[in-house]
């Protein structure tokens, strides 16, 4: 029983760490790196770029 809980106890532990960590938000930004004007997800226009491009009517 001692050996179980000595493996269960700093795994329980570790894992109630990493669930707390996921949830800081500080962790999402780096203030070393340059700031972004616009948001990764946001700047995916290439498609309606390359079809006005191409002379094709822009999709609304």
């Amino acid at each position: 029983m001692i050996d179980i809980f000595t493996v269960v106890l700093p795994h329980a532990l570790m894992a109630l760490a990493v669930w707390r960590l996921l949830h800081i938000d500080a962790l999402d930004n780096d203030p070393a790196l340059p700031k972004r004007k616009m948001p990764v997800k946001q700047r995916r226009s290439r498609p309606q770029a390359r079809a006005d491009e191409a002379g094709a009517p822009p999709r609304a």
